[in-house]
């Protein structure tokens, strides 16, 4: 078998602990025995790291004695004994076996290595070992071994969930195992000073001085269902009076596992040139410094019980408001029509308003744009397939469907509209836009106040 290093040995062990690969692959990988993994497998679980350090292997009298009684008492084998002992050969226990049960104790005692001096020496007696110094060596020697095999099973679960282990990591590890072992044994066998291990228990000890703020947090985010990332919680704890740096937020977040929801795709409308294309007015300035300057809308699509729902809503650039929508089983003229219809109800007499939408073919029919144009209204288009000209709309149906469609479940088609407008109605009453610091209809008529 090829001669392995401590490092090539470490890296067949942790590919089988992941348990993404047999025993039998990683052999195979590295063309060696099966059994030679398992058997590194075995000391690393008994000797961690140190386990494939280069061993001293002039083994003395005691310590083979101290091998032999384990291995009788507790009825092991010879390769899950050197496991445990950190021997490098199985061999190795078999011969001292062999050699005791032959010769005696006197057969374990090792020899001088080098060439053999010439100078006589006077005889000597060997050193009687007695069976109760023996005892108590071998019983130090098991209590070591419980002791590794303890703290390396609680820092391999840490490491399987983890990944890098810290140093506090092994602190808890230790704090844990405290009342069994001895900490200062402990703190040896992790390799952290008993100054870190102290001061790292101190900090533990402490009252969390975060508990309140995170109680806020949580409830926030339980309120809103999940829909508040960690900008927009900062912004609200930020209207309760409460000024937090949103990394803050974020780490907090993180800890306590709070995630916002992810975004999905819109219904594509575009069917070629039906009509008549207007340009691109917009030009992506989706600012407008008063309400009806600037409205966009487009078309979404929800899949619900095996059928199809069309959402058609037109949004105000100035805050972000949902003016109005219409809902409907199939995408056709009339869902825009009717959408157009009851927006123009709002809309002041005197005013200077740009409608802009994608190039979907509701927006080309000359109906829609004589409307458009019988208002005073100037139409706007996005560019063909450049769904960047009309980003704040897909940003709003990516935010729609994520905390809503997404988020809840529907008993019928009936209960899902209900559950739109209630939703709508949060998002342009309640729910705290990010830019404005507040929800839509709150920055409308702040504005309108101050104007």
């Amino acid at each position: 078998m090829a001669r392995f290093t401590a490092e090539d040995k470490l890296n067949a062990v942790k590919r089988a602990l992941r348990g993404n690969e047999s025993y039998k692959s990683i052999a195979q990988s590295m063309s060696v025995n099966e059994m030679a993994i398992h058997k590194w497998v075995k000391q690393y679980k008994y000797n961690g790291d140190h386990a494939f350090i280069k061993r001293y292997t002039n083994y003395t009298q005691q310590f083979k004695l101290d091998v032999l009684n384990f291995m009788i008492e507790n009825g092991t084998s010879s390769r899950e004994t050197a496991a445990i002992f950190n021997i490098a050969s199985p061999e190795s226990v078999l011969r001292w076996k062999k050699q005791f049960e032959s010769h005696g104790i006197d057969a374990l005692q090792s020899k001088k290595k080098g060439r053999p001096s010439m100078k006589k020496e006077p005889t000597q007696q060997p050193k009687q070992v007695s069976a109760e110094d023996s005892k108590e060596a071998l019983e130090a020697r098991i209590k070591q071994l419980e002791m590794e095999n303890d703290y390396f099973k609680k820092v391999e679960c840490l490491s399987s969930k983890k990944g890098n282990i810290t140093k506090e990591d092994k602190v808890k590890v230790v704090y844990e195992l405290r009342h069994k072992y001895p900490v200062k044994a402990l703190v040896r066998l992790a390799g952290i000073p008993r100054s870190t291990y102290y001061n790292v228990v101190k900090r533990m000890d402490r009252t969390d001085q975060d508990a309140d703020l995170k109680e806020e947090i949580k409830a926030i985010y339980e309120e809103h269902e999940g829909r508040y990332g960690y900008r927009r919680i900062r912004d609200e704890l930020a209207n309760r009076g409460q000024k937090v740096n949103h990394k803050k937020v974020q780490r907090i977040m993180k800890e306590l596992d709070l995630k916002c929801l992810v975004r999905m795709k819109k219904y594509k409308s575009y069917k070629g040139t039906v009509g008549k294309i207007a340009p691109n007015i917009l030009d992506r300035n989706f600012t407008a410094e008063a309400p009806n300057e600037k409205w966009v809308t487009d078309i979404t699509e929800f899949k619900l019980f095996g059928e199809k729902l069309y959402l058609s809503p037109v949004l105000d650039l100035f805050n972000g408001e949902i003016i109005t929508y219409t809902i409907g089983s199939r995408p056709t003229y009339s869902l825009v029509s009717e959408m157009l219809e009851k927006a123009l109800k709002g809309l002041p007499e005197e005013h200077q308003l740009l409608m802009h939408s994608d190039q979907g073919w509701h927006y080309q029919m000359k109906q829609y744009r004589h409307k458009l144009e019988s208002r005073g209204i100037v139409q706007s288009m996005s560019r063909k397939g450049n769904c960047y000209d009309n980003s704040v709309m897909e940003n709003f149906f990516g935010i729609m469907k994520s905390e809503f469609l997404y988020l809840k479940e529907f008993e019928s088609v009936e209960q899902f509209k209900i559950e739109l407008e209630n939703y709508i109605n949060y998002y342009n009453t309640k729910r705290l836009k990010a830019k404005l610091k507040m929800s839509p209809v709150q920055y409308r008529t702040h504005f309108t106040k101050a104007a």
